[in-house]
């Protein structure tokens, strides 16, 4: 793996680069936009954003004011670092199909959001030279402002090969948040505790606020936000215990 990125890795330490990436983004839905925004707020220069639907512009405009709206294959030609923030489900199809393309370059940063995969899923970009990523925040996206206070201190998942690990690492810190290194094999069980935290906690609430609705008491989000805090963090805290 040494010898395959030999020669085209760049400097992991962003006090160590001369200059800014040139960032990409497929996919404006709640994260890409939000993940562009804290990257040019590192001082990485946005070079575009793909946008499909309306809602999608609405948000890229908002979280990228003055970013273009570029075609995906023109996207990924003008970008050192390209970050895939589509469903997982359409992430094989689409790295590949890019490959068949010739759309990927040698040395290019490609980087995607997905919880449940590794960088295998990039086979594809990285046969032609491009520096594979998985870099998944543990955290939810509203898709706003909001989002880019959220990400400082968050934890995110990183998987890589050895010797471009640190870039990914060094990425998460610009955004603000906590690398923690995921096994490529890891990857399932980690999305599946993720997947875990937010449809329980998300169903809990929604069945807990229905019941105190139907008793008639007003505001139930507010009458149980800080008993739902204090009994997360009271779990959260028998988890640190050694």
């Amino acid at each position: 793996m040494s010898d395959q990125f030999a020669g085209r890795v760049p400097d992991a330490n962003p006090r160590h680069r001369t200059g800014r990436l040139g960032v990409g983004i497929i996919g404006a839905g709640r994260v890409g936009p939000v993940l562009g925004a804290a990257l040019a707020g590192a001082g990485h220069a946005i070079v575009g954003i793909s946008a499909i639907s309306e809602a999608s512009r609405e948000r890229a405009e908002v979280m990228l004011p003055g970013a273009p709206i570029l075609e995906v294959p023109d996207l990924i030609e003008r970008s050192e670092l390209v970050i895939l923030a589509v469903p997982a489900s359409e992430l094989l199809a689409l790295v590949t199909g890019l490959a068949s393309t010739g759309a990927w370059q040698p040395g290019q940063l490609v980087v995607h959001t997905a919880a449940e995969f590794g960088t295998e899923v990039l086979a594809a970009a990285t046969a032609a030279g491009a520096i594979p990523l998985a870099i998944h925040p543990a955290m939810s996206f509203t898709g706003t402002s909001i989002d880019l206070t959220q990400l400082i201190g968050s934890y995110f998942a990183v998987t890589a090969p050895g010797p471009v690990q640190p870039i990914g690492q060094a990425l998460v810190v610009e955004m603000g948040g906590e690398p923690i290194v995921v096994a490529e094999k890891d990857r399932p069980a980690y999305a599946e505790a993720i997947a875990t935290a937010t449809s329980f906690s998300s169903a809990i609430v929604d069945q807990a606020t229905a019941l105190l609705a139907g008793i008639g008491v007003e505001a139930p989000g507010e009458m149980l936000a800080p008993l739902v805090r204090s009994s997360v963090e009271i779990a959260l805290r028998r988890a640190q215990r050694p």
